[in-house]
């Protein structure tokens, strides 16, 4: 079996079709059809069963995407076992964040890989963690931070910190400054993502667990859409210091601390329980974390503007 079939084969299985596994490893579709069908036509296979919405594999490709990401891996260590040699880590690594704190650890992060893993490469994507949960069982990530990840079978996770929520009105149309009763919380209409987003949970089940629920004006998936509609007199919204702190003018926001309970939201790393982690990713798990707890103290919570 020829490897690089192998690879195109596995992308296009984890990615669900042929466009998007083109659009990944840059090479034409034709061509990547093409390859993947010599490789059926040498296995004497059919190995995916294609439809207009994309490509599943079969019960045979099922066994191969097996055989082919553990044959894949052990090319990856054995390249890296040979840079070891040579004293430098190599390879890609694929990393999710999400938006809030994709703004505030993209430049550092990037910069401390660069440093130390001067022969690897990194990809950095930023999403919800529901969607970036996905993305790690079907391999087009290989570590994500998620917040508030609940254990499953096909995924690990590290917990690294908890980061305070806070409530953020307009500056412009906040009247009250000092703390918020959850209680009180609830009745003042929030801008807040659509579920399963990870806030929108920690915010309904808390708020459960002492008999209310939230009052819901606008549902809006995005951080930067929340906040605009925030600034501009539509609601509340319900998040982290640093979504606030690294949004472009901080200074419209007011952000108000919530006790009776406070409210946090657990920042974990999570990668996959199907692939091991290359020695590469191992060494990038450490530096996240690292330059997570560097530019997330807690003295940055309450930054977004003088109260």
């Amino acid at each position: 079996m020829d490897l690089r079939q192998i690879e195109y084969f596995v992308r296009v299985a984890e990615l669900g079709g042929f466009t998007r596994a083109s659009a990944a490893l840059g090479i034409a579709q034709p061509a990547l059809s093409r390859q993947v069908r010599l490789l059926e036509v040498e296995l004497r296979q059919t190995l995916l069963t294609r439809d207009g919405r994309g490509a599943v594999p079969t019960e045979a490709g099922r066994l191969l995407l097996a055989h082919g990401r553990g044959i894949l891996h052990q090319v990856e260590r054995a390249r890296e076992e040979l840079g070891k040699l040579r004293g430098a880590l190599a390879g890609r690594v694929a990393v999710g964040l999400p938006t809030s704190l994709a703004r505030v650890l993209t430049v550092p992060l990037t910069r401390a890989f660069d440093r130390q893993m001067p022969e690897a490469t990194i990809s950095i994507s930023e999403g919800l963690s529901s969607a970036m949960l996905e993305s790690l069982v079907n391999g087009r990530l290989d570590i994500a931070l998620l917040y508030n990840a609940r254990p499953s079978p096909d995924i690990e996770i590290t917990p690294l910190q908890q980061e305070e929520l806070f409530l953020v009105q307009s500056r412009a149309h906040a009247t009250d400054t000092g703390t918020i009763s959850l209680q009180a919380l609830a009745a003042l209409p929030l801008v807040i993502p659509s579920r399963p987003n990870a806030i929108r949970m920690r915010v309904e089940s808390e708020m459960a667990a002492i008999g209310c629920s939230p009052k819901i004006a606008l549902e809006i998936d995005g951080v930067s859409a929340i906040l605009d509609l925030v600034a501009d007199g539509a609601g509340n919204a319900v998040l982290s210091g640093n979504a606030v702190a690294s949004s472009v003018k901080p200074g419209l926001f007011r952000l108000r601390a919530i006790r009776e309970p406070r409210l946090h939201a657990q920042i974990s790393l999570a990668v996959s329980a199907q692939r091991p982690a290359t020695l590469t990713q191992q060494a990038t798990q450490a530096l996240i974390a690292d330059t997570l707890a560097s530019v997330t103290p807690s003295s940055r919570r309450g930054k977004a503007g003088p109260p």
